[in-house]
């Protein structure tokens, strides 16, 4: 199966962009809302997580993501824990879903730290979505009510910076709202859908 990860920092618009993959008939494998389901559905993950960051971080079964993040997000070393726990969990969900995706001509896994987990070499293409600073910010304080901007900034700061990433991506997807988005993206899906028919 051929394989493309699609990135970039908080706020980009990756789901965005992913919904229009969608669209056009493309599996997308969204790791932050499979993160999500498995914290609170992972026993595993669940008492991994109590252990790293108190038992506060769960209201009942429910997970306090303001309050994990709060105390996740302000410090690399407790960044580095969380990912330790989460990421693994995420990997092996993706290849039991991969395995349902058989009919695909290609399929995209949606994740915000590919590059900070070194997943990114588990894909065929890494396409960086990139947006302004001040663009996302605005896009995630009306998306993310519960975060404060100083959260926001803290969860930057744990992210590579969008130049890191472009270095090291096969494509790059403006979202600034200025250069049309969809015709970037039939571009990819031409491209991708010869990738892997080749």
């Amino acid at each position: 199966m051929f394989k493309v990860g699609i990135t970039g920092g908080i706020g980009t618009g990756k789901s965005t962009v992913c919904r229009i993959f969608l669209i056009l008939g493309i599996p997308v494998y969204d790791a932050d809302s499979r993160a999500k389901w498995l914290t609170e559905n992972d026993a595993g993950i669940r008492e991994n997580l109590i252990t790293a960051f108190g038992p506060a971080v769960f209201n009942g079964p429910v997970l306090d993501r303001a309050h994990l993040a709060s105390l996740a997000f302000v410090d690399a070393a407790k960044t580095m824990a969380l990912n330790a726990i989460i990421h693994p969990a995420v990997g092996r969900d993706f290849n039991d879903w991969i395995k349902d995706q058989s009919d695909a001509l290609y399929v995209i896994k949606e994740a915000a730290l590919f590059y900070e987990a070194d997943t990114a070499k588990e894909m065929n293409e890494m396409v960086v979505v990139t947006s302004p600073i001040a663009l996302r910010i605005e896009r995630i304080t009306s998306r993310d009510a519960h975060r404060s901007q100083k959260q926001i900034r803290d969860i930057m700061d744990r992210q590579w910076p969008d130049s890191k990433k472009i270095e090291l991506a096969n494509h790059i997807v403006c979202n600034d709202e200025e250069q049309l988005l969809i015709p970037q993206i039939l571009r990819l899906h031409e491209h991708f859908i010869l990738q892997a028919l080749s």
